[in-house]
């Protein structure tokens, strides 16, 4: 959504197809993604949603860099850093998900996935020394969540980034070298789909997390054969949708940032 209006991506264009998927998408499409932008009062917010799938993203910048940074010498830190938090709230699943002051697994797997997500197109030194926390709180879950997390996290850290420009030890350097959006790819049925929701997530044979740039370089690739075995055509095919979801989002990020994008046309 941008100043009221929703930005939604449904891909009219995807190739025609003989069948149809559960929700009655083609094989090739994501599910509609709304982003709306200055959700809460942080520094960098979004409300995310594919499909059934929703989240709040937020980052926040803390003036100091974490102890860790401050112990590895003598002299003050003159880079920063960034960190992120995943959560799934209560109400997110149809059965209650118990609160957790700590991370469980999987939550730390994800946490983690964002975070270095992010700070494979991050610039420390362009930072100074302050930290910005990504928050990311599952609101409702119907699969791809961490790959959704990504995707609302970068738009949040934009703006949030663009919120202390002035504050930059040279404004003119931007400290994010490009954007990052993700997606989930799998096999169903020996089919490659691409953008999976939770019944086809639990019915897949391989599933499949990627993480791109704007500019198609790949960040990370999270693939597993859950009850089978896939082959390099079946790779190649999986890529290939992830790169067709991941540029679709990219440009829906940019065109949710509007003018505060700040990377190259």
């Amino acid at each position: 959504m941008v100043d009221g209006r929703d930005t939604t991506y449904n891909q009219d264009d995807a190739k025609t197809m003989s069948e149809t998927r559960i929700d009655g998408r083609l094989f090739d499409q994501t599910r509609p993604i709304k982003i709306q932008r200055g959700f809460t009062n942080a520094a960098g917010s979004v409300l995310i949603s594919s499909g059934n799938t929703m989240a709040l993203c937020t980052a926040s910048v803390v003036e100091e860099v974490p102890a860790w940074m401050k112990r590895e010498n003598d002299e003050a830190p003159s880079r920063g850093w960034l960190t992120a938090e995943y959560r799934m709230l209560p109400g997110s699943v149809k059965t209650r998900k118990p609160r957790q002051d700590r991370p469980d697994g999987r939550a730390t797997e994800i946490q983690r996935l964002i975070g270095r997500s992010l700070r494979a197109v991050f610039n420390a030194e362009a930072l100074g020394p302050r930290t910005v926390y990504l928050d990311c709180d599952i609101l409702q879950a119907d699969g791809g969540t961490r790959t959704l997390c990504v995707s609302g996290a970068c738009v949040a850290l934009v703006d949030a980034l663009v919120s202390i420009r002035d504050r930059l030890p040279n404004p003119d350097v931007f400290p994010l070298r490009d954007s990052v959006s993700a997606v989930s790819v799998g096999l169903v049925e020996g089919r490659p789909m691409l953008d999976l929701c939770y019944a086809e997530d639990s019915a897949a044979e391989v599933d499949m997390n990627v993480v791109m740039t704007r500019g198609g370089r790949f960040v990370e690739i999270q693939g597993t054969g859950e009850e089978s075995t896939f082959d390099e055509e079946q790779l190649a095919a999986l890529l290939s949708l992830a790169k067709k979801g991941t540029s679709a989002i990219a440009e829906l990020q940019r065109a949710a940032l509007g003018d505060v994008w700040p990377f190259q046309a």
